[in-house]
């Protein structure tokens, strides 16, 4: 499994029944990140398909667990049970 950032307007929702391939945890409204044993580019097609058409989106590969700070409680936990 691949860990994955994901951004998108915040005012769109995804919708949870069409992302079973992303196991996430949401940081902030609109940020999460995700574990996924689908690559970019059908990780980035399916999570386009479950938002409005014409949400912002950014999809982006991690190499290593982020760093981060004042996120929702439990991210930390979250990322280190999937590696």
């Amino acid at each position: 499994m691949a860990l994955f950032l994901v951004w998108h307007e915040e005012q769109r929702a995804i919708e949870p029944e069409l992302l079973p391939a992303l196991d996430r945890f949401e940081l902030r409204p609109g940020l999460m990140l995700g574990d996924s044993e689908l690559g970019l580019s059908p990780l980035y097609h399916r999570i386009k398909r479950a938002l409005p058409a014409g949400t912002a989106l950014l999809v982006a590969p991690l190499a290593d667990a982020p760093k981060f700070k004042l996120m929702e409680s439990g991210a930390l936990s979250w990322t280190r049970a999937r590696r």
